[in-house]
């Protein structure tokens, strides 16, 4: 029997555009249920430089103390930074306002636990159950929640996270860094963090506009011109990107190119498992075959999971698993946090070329080669799961793997994944194969297969 699906929930948290789904009466009752799924307890509350989240913030802690919470303010800050001191602090939970690398007029809710981890689903639908049911406990007035100051600051956060590298190698190395921050709260950390790490800095978009006036907030690499231009020009070593919450970090190498996550995770994993880490890492269908060329050289193994950063941490928890990736650079380091977070991977991939003693550009020339696109056809909600079954029809004859829509892998090592959008009326393609034209030809394949297919379907209903 399939589980109940969420219908506020997606695969991070609660988004959608500020006072259109996201309205104030909204934001206070979610945040009433969520008060009242944590019951008497302290959490965390955090949020970014988004232009509504001053507004919003103010909402949710209003909505937690209603319903009896203890309110600790931490204030502007990552989503990482906001996880790790829930758990380092000794919390119950923590709520994050953040769309993450949403454009400007989103926003959104995150919930985590005691352990810095976003809530599991199940905890999503009893949320979800309140809200709906409206059976939100409010207290009366003699027993509201406070709200306090948080005590631990973010440089308690940068602390942590050197503490898991080895820093005199680094600084011996004495790199040159550049930072671009998306106009996003990486600004209060990234720039600080390598800097105590002996880097010289330097920083594009580091002023937090919650408009995001130097580049939209994902670090995909058509955003990041201005990035590759400033590395190439100052003679950096590396340039990381993050996106507005700085949960993710895209690395350029010295010589101005934008390598992709699974490049960069690739050569984390490499160096976490001969530096004798651990043998599991954990990454979702998505991620490019690299990642198992590297885990099978060293010994190790993958642990595939679906899609979205929250599977790829609680199987970290449940597996005991030291370390995680995704392909859109988000690097989950247990020893740490198993959270992604931009400010670990940067300092991890500074260790990686200082132990090393070589460029980036070297290090990224001598993984396995593989290509990848990524697309995307309209699809309507009510549609999808029609839409999926008819597309597997189209693919008998072919290892089909349904961890998390369709993985479907042809000749050759390559591969496509199919899968539906948790937050858009979309399906998502991932294709990868050994040349640039074969995976464009299985991307153009499944494009058509599901247009045809939505087409079928839409006349018919």
């Amino acid at each position: 029997m399939a589980a109940p699906s969420r219908r506020l929930f997606g695969t991070n948290g609660v988004r959608g555009v500020v006072n259109r789904e996201l309205t104030p009466e909204f934001v206070l009752l979610l945040t009433e249920a969520i008060g009242t799924f944590f019951g008497r307890s302290k959490i965390l509350v955090g949020w970014d430089g988004r232009t509504s989240s001053p507004i919003l913030s103010d909402l949710v802690a209003s909505g937690l103390m209603s319903a009896g919470c203890t309110v600790y303010e931490l204030g502007m800050a990552p989503t990482p930074a906001v996880q790790y001191l829930a758990k380092a602090g000794g919390f119950n939970g923590a709520v994050m306002v953040t769309a993450s690398h949403n454009p400007p007029e989103y926003n959104g809710i995150k919930v985590m636990d005691f352990t810095g981890v976003e809530i599991p689903p199940e905890g999503e639908l009893a949320i979800e159950k309140i809200y709906f049911k409206k059976q939100m406990a409010l207290r009366d007035w003699n027993s509201l929640g406070e709200k306090l100051p948080a005590q631990d600051r973010l440089e308690a956060y940068r602390r942590a996270i050197m503490e898991r590298v080895d820093q005199d190698v680094i600084r011996r190395s004495r790199f040159k860094v550049v930072v671009d921050a998306a106009n996003g709260v990486g600004s209060l950390t990234t720039p600080y963090l390598c800097r105590e790490l002996g880097c010289e800095v330097v920083t594009i978009n580091s002023h937090i506009d919650g408009t995001f006036p130097g580049r939209l907030p994902e670090p995909t690499p058509a955003n990041l011109d201005s990035l590759c231009r400033t590395v190439r020009s100052v003679g950096a070593d590396v340039g990381v990107a993050h996106d507005g919450d700085a949960d993710r970090a895209i690395f350029v190498d010295e010589k101005g190119q934008v390598h992709w996550g699974d490049m960069s995770f690739a050569l984390i994993a490499e160096h976490y498992l001969k530096q004798g880490g651990g043998r599991e890492v954990v990454t979702p269908v998505s991620s490019s075959q690299v990642i198992e060329d590297i885990a099978s050289k060293y010994g190790g193994k993958v642990v595939w999971t679906p899609v979205g950063s929250p599977y790829v941490s609680r199987t970290m928890i449940a597996r005991g698993a030291g370390l995680g990736g995704e392909e859109n650079g988000g690097i989950f380091y247990a020893p740490h946090i198993p959270v992604r977070d931009g400010g670990m991977a940067t300092a991890l991939m500074l260790e990686v070329m200082a132990t090393a003693g070589e460029r980036l550009s070297t290090l990224t020339d001598r993984l396995p080669r593989y290509f990848n696109i990524k697309d995307k056809v309209p699809c309507p909600s009510r549609l999808k799961s029609r839409v999926l079954r008819q597309v597997k029809k189209e693919a008998e004859g072919y290892r089909v793997e349904t961890t998390d829509g369709l993985k479907i892998w042809h000749r050759d090592r390559s591969w496509i994944l199919i899968r539906p959008s948790g937050t858009e009326p979309v399906y998502r393609l991932f294709a990868e194969a050994r040349s640039k034209e074969e995976a464009e030809r299985l991307s153009s394949r499944y494009k058509a297969v599901i247009s045809r297919a939505v087409k079928r379907n839409v006349r018919r209903s």
